[in-house]
């Protein structure tokens, strides 16, 4: 059975309370609170200005392409050509792609939690088995080589990594990253790494695209990436697969039976952020740091709370344990998700109940806010919790 999204069923609830007047922390969706760079914008107002509102080629405009190729080798340190490049309607519509193209019934998808709530959810609709793989806190919430090796089995069609990964924001360095591919190349299947946060890592951490690390492993490699986070582009659903060339064929052959191509202006937009100066990137990194460091040090700051700082990414994704016993409503609080609605009830703080993740006890916090915002939010937990005591 597939489940409904958790992430966006919290916003709901939210997105009630706002139509009451009620002030709410929206730390729930990871969608940052700025608006993409200028040049984006104007770039997308000159593509109306210019009639681009027609059906483009279902894979995304060669400029797009050639842009997307642009930014991996710059950022990444490798090169796909245009025919390795599939743009869809954004990084989940790009995993769906996947799913329908690769995946069938009795197929095995090794999954590590906690994970990005559609990752499982994408595998089942299409009849085939996520293998949810533990890991540890203390470890990092990182896949061991051993647990990974441990889970592959004939059945295995596919692996998905995410780094920085939602909702922990770990982030595996370049050794850790290369120690599980190794554990892959001795198996025949799929290697699928979810990069849409690799521009967002902290503190002098070194990101290296997988696809770098085994250019002897991209004929069955994998890179999801997109515009949504790193440009605060969410609502413009731009996103792709860097693959294989038939692979790319036969996501064409998919997407052409679905939505056919992404939006024509918000391709356009795409590759002005793509060709933007690489000052935004480092300003928007800077701004989640902060963030992250003031999420982390609010939600320490809660008696009952307990927070790892992330690598990446902007979740902070808290152990929330400490909360359950607290009255509520003449209840007492028992689960993780317990926890978040009685946040969002008594606190007004959106937040995602760590259940969706895979990883009971947990609430990941999105940091796409500012840091008035993360503080006042905060607090309001802090207020609620002593009252509830």
């Amino acid at each position: 059975m597939v489940a409904p999204s958790i992430t966006l069923a919290m916003n709901s609830k939210a997105l009630e309370q706002k139509a009451k007047g009620v002030d709410v922390f929206a730390f729930g969706v990871g969608e940052p609170d700025f608006e993409p760079p200028e040049a984006v914008r104007e770039a997308a107002k000159r593509a109306i200005d210019a009639g681009c509102s027609k059906y483009t080629a279902v894979t995304g405009v060669p400029a797009l392409k050639e842009a997307i190729c642009d930014a991996t080798e710059r950022s990444r340190g490798w090169r796909p050509k245009n025919e390795n490049v599939c743009v869809s309607v954004g990084a989940k519509h790009t995993l769906f792609n996947l799913a329908l193209a690769l995946y069938e019934p009795g197929d095995e998808v090794i999954i590590p939690k906690p994970y990005w709530v559609s990752y499982p959810e994408q595998v089942r609709i299409v009849g085939a088995t996520p293998v949810l793989v533990d890991t540890r806190e203390e470890d990092g919430w990182k896949l061991p080589p051993a647990a990974l090796e441990k889970a592959l089995t004939p059945k295995t069609k596919a692996v998905i990594l995410c780094t920085p990964c939602n909702p922990t924001g770990l982030a595996y360095t370049e050794e850790e990253t290369k120690a599980l591919i190794d554990v892959v190349r001795k198996h025949d299947c799929w290697l699928i790494v979810d990069e849409i946060y690799a521009e967002l890592i902290y503190e002098g951490l070194k990101f290296v695209s997988a696809a770098k690390i085994a250019p002897d492993l991209r004929d069955r490699m994998i890179v999801v990436d997109g515009v949504s986070k790193t440009y605060a582009m969410t609502g413009w659903r731009i996103g792709w697969a860097l693959a294989p060339a038939p692979l790319v064929k036969a996501l064409d052959v998919v997407q052409g039976q679905s939505t056919t191509n992404p939006t024509a202006v918000a391709q356009h937009a795409a590759i002005a952020a793509l060709k933007g100066s690489p000052d935004d990137f480092a300003r928007i990194r800077a701004t989640f740091e902060k963030r992250r460091n003031a999420m982390v040090a609010g939600l320490t700051s809660i008696p009952g709370v307990k927070c790892r700082k992330p690598d990446g990414a902007f979740y902070a994704f808290a152990d929330v344990r400490g909360l359950y016993g607290l009255d509520w409503n003449g209840k007492k609080v028992a689960t993780d998700e317990d926890v978040a609605f009685w946040m969002l009830e008594k606190a007004h703080v959106a937040a995602v109940p760590g259940s969706g993740f895979g990883a009971p006890g947990y609430v990941r916090f999105s940091y796409a806010a500012s840091e008035e915002r993360i503080a006042a939010g905060c607090a309001s937990i802090r207020a609620a919790a002593a009252a509830a005591r």
